[in-house]
């Protein structure tokens, strides 16, 4: 099966994935196979939230629709250009079984590397997350529909990996050390825990702090591109961050938030931590760049060059970084949730990886 025909799937699928959104979700004739799929599909939406608390339908709907738009042709062939394929890429004896082993913090967080395995020509074999064991298994599904050859490139285990060439595995520095040992005699890319940090120096308009809070609270703060650490000026007001980010207050209503909101703000509060607080945020100075759920941490700086260098010795720590074109290759604010698919996890190249495999 060659290249172009998997990406006529994916193309396809992000067709059918165009038409679910969050208040008008609406059925086109021209979609492949929604006899088959549309219904079952807006209903794993809705039901999501009763597989993982935090998958409610504004979250998941936002998933994908971000994949709807980054599965577009022009998109697709932007990101496969710097790349030379090899022209045989249906050569069984170049065809190697890349192990998957996801994580399950946000909805379709390893549809990447799902992606990126199956246009490089090879098979992918998936363990996913209990926490996002759905929604994916139904795209290989709807994939399988549009091209029946691909399922022979597509294998779900729910138990160890076995018979595999190589492994993509995403977990916690904890978890990461395990990977690191039982796969060391294999290519692997074995990811940890970072977080994504914002930069600010006074100068940002409402508009700019308003979508920094997106990048704040989509998904309730549980990516790696969710900014968790904000650096400051000394002497900064935070009171314009706290008026932006007024229209994000309807988060507390969500119970699995509010309850990390108020545990996490007690636990602060016992240690004697200075805190600001506007109901549904709490904001620390910590050095640390791994705030919890519902709160963020801040630090000031001196002057721009010291925070330059603090970010590029900790880089290994840090998935984005965001500002107002303070740092060189930071993204603009409200765009952390919405990667490229040139866009790489801990700017480890997938394709490059997978090319040499």
């Amino acid at each position: 099966m060659l290249q172009f025909e998997k990406k006529k799937c994916f193309v396809e699928l992000g067709k059918f994935l165009s038409q679910f959104t969050l208040d008008n979700s609406t059925q086109k004739e021209s979609v492949l196979n929604n006899d088959l799929f549309y219904n079952d599909f807006l209903s794993l939406i809705e039901l999501s939230q009763s597989h993982n608390g935090w998958f409610t339908p504004e979250q998941v709907y936002f998933s994908v629709q971000s994949w709807a738009e980054a599965l577009k042709e022009e998109n697709i062939d932007q990101w496969l250009s710097k790349y030379s394929f090899d022209c045989a890429q249906d050569d069984k004896n170049r065809t190697k079984t890349v192990g998957l082993i996801l994580a399950g913090n946000i909805p379709l967080v390893g549809f990447h590397d799902f992606l990126s395995v199956l246009i490089s020509g090879h098979k992918v074999l998936v363990k996913t997350s209990s926490n996002d064991q759905h929604l994916i298994k139904f795209l290989a599904k709807y994939l399988i529909s549009i091209d029946s050859r691909l399922e022979e490139f597509i294998t779900f285990t729910d138990g160890k990996l076995e018979n595999f060439d190589a492994v993509i595995a995403t977990g916690s520095n904890n978890t990461a050390r395990y990977f690191e040992f039982y796969f060391k005699d294999k290519p692997s890319i074995i990811r940890k825990n970072r977080n994504s940090v914002a930069v600010l120096n006074g100068s940002e308009s409402h508009e700019e702090l308003e979508h920094l809070g997106e990048d704040i609270f989509r998904y309730f703060g549980l990516g790696c591109r969710n900014v968790s650490k904000i650096f400051v000026p000394k002497e900064y007001d935070f009171q314009n961050f706290f008026k932006a980010i007024f229209k994000y207050g309807d988060v507390i209503h969500y119970e699995k938030y509010a309850n990390n909101y108020d545990y996490n703000k007690a636990v602060f509060l016992m240690s004697n931590f200075k805190l600001l607080d506007n109901e549904f945020l709490t904001i620390k100075e910590d050095t640390s760049y791994a705030s919890p759920i519902s709160s963020v941490f801040y630090e000031f700086y001196e002057n721009l060059e010291e925070i330059k260098s603090k970010l590029e010795n900790d880089s290994d720590q840090i998935q984005c970084v965001v500002s107002k074109n303070l740092i060189d290759n930071s993204i603009p604010f409200g765009k952390t949730q919405k990667p490229e698919l040139w866009d790489y996890a801990d700017n480890v190249d997938t394709i490059a990886f997978l090319m040499k495999i």
